[in-house]
């Protein structure tokens, strides 16, 4: 049964972990949707559907061709993501509460490994960094991208209309791009005389939705990508989660706050944040990437 992060934090009793957990999801937007199925060992080998396979209208007495659906045998691996933290031991000592210390120090290292999930979960490739894993933007390769053209073009609603259509069934569960493709989005929308709704999501966060979808913003989605001769473009992603379902996160004993106590080169005690992770698509018609988008 997956969890997301909020329900893993529920469920925690290590109050260090909790706050971990907790910080983690405030820095990163991408990580208040994604639900975590837990991997035995380091990786899972799933098959993606690839075409449903055939049915048809038969008579009485006719013979029942038989089609079966075909799949594509995907493998996801665990990644192993994490930093040390650090508290020197005459702060430590020193300071009018230590745990306050410790957890100022641990939740600055977990605002990083936010940061570098985030990172990782729009541009993260493999074949760039082995130790990392794919990201939507490589798991969208192919036919699951959608261009505004070969040097890119400013965004228009008819365009973002047809690339949501790309996911199937039903409407995307979230739509993440950069904040200046917000802006020109609520541009539009004021243009066609209507505006971004509002609502509330399960953290109490007002946010913005195009046409019931939440549209969230990330930094990691630049504004600097290369199409054809522009050197100013950006991508849109929308996004299905859900586990066998659609793209899913994956992981091994959940975050972990390893207290590793005294060091011995210099004065100081360590906290180990730890993170064994992946992403799994396993449909690819639940991702899809609009690239090219300019201002």
């Amino acid at each position: 049964m997956p969890l997301t992060l909020q329900d893993a934090a529920n469920l925690s009793k290590d109050m260090l972990v909790r706050g971990v957990i907790e910080t983690i999801i405030e820095e990163s937007a991408a990580l208040r949707y994604l639900p975590f199925v837990s991997v035995v060992g380091n990786s899972l080998r799933y098959n993606q559907e690839a075409t449903l396979g055939d049915v048809d209208f038969y008579a009485v007495g006719d013979t029942w061709a038989e089609s079966a659906m075909t799949v594509s045998e995907k493998t996801a691996r665990l990644a192993i993501l994490g930093g040390d933290a650090d508290v020197d031991a005459f702060l430590q000592q020193t300071y009018s509460d230590p745990n306050d210390l410790r957890a100022l120090v641990v939740s600055a290292k977990a605002k990083s490994l936010a940061h570098t999930f985030s990172d990782t979960f729009f541009n993260g490739n493999t074949a760039v960094d082995a130790k990392s894993f794919d990201g939507v933007k490589k798991l969208s390769a192919g036919s699951r991208t959608m261009s505004m053209g070969t040097n890119g073009r400013t965004l228009d609603l008819d365009h973002l209309d047809e690339f949501i259509d790309m996911i199937k069934p039903g409407m995307p569960h979230a739509l993440f791009m950069s904040k200046r493709s917000r802006r020109k989005l609520s541009s539009l929308r004021r243009a066609s005389g209507s505006v971004l709704e509002t609502s509330t999501d399960a953290f109490g966060r007002r946010v913005q939705t195009y046409d019931g979808i939440p549209v969230e913003v990330d930094d990691h989605i630049l504004d600097n990508e290369v199409k054809g001769t522009s050197s100013d473009c950006s991508s849109i992603y929308a996004v299905q989660f859900g586990f066998q379902t659609g793209l899913c996160g994956l992981d091994n004993g959940g975050i972990q706050a390893q207290p590793l106590g005294a060091l011995e080169t210099k004065d100081a005690w360590r906290t180990r944040i730890k993170w064994y992770c992946g992403l799994a698509l396993f449909r690819d018609i639940a991702l899809a990437r609009l690239e090219g988008v300019r201002i």
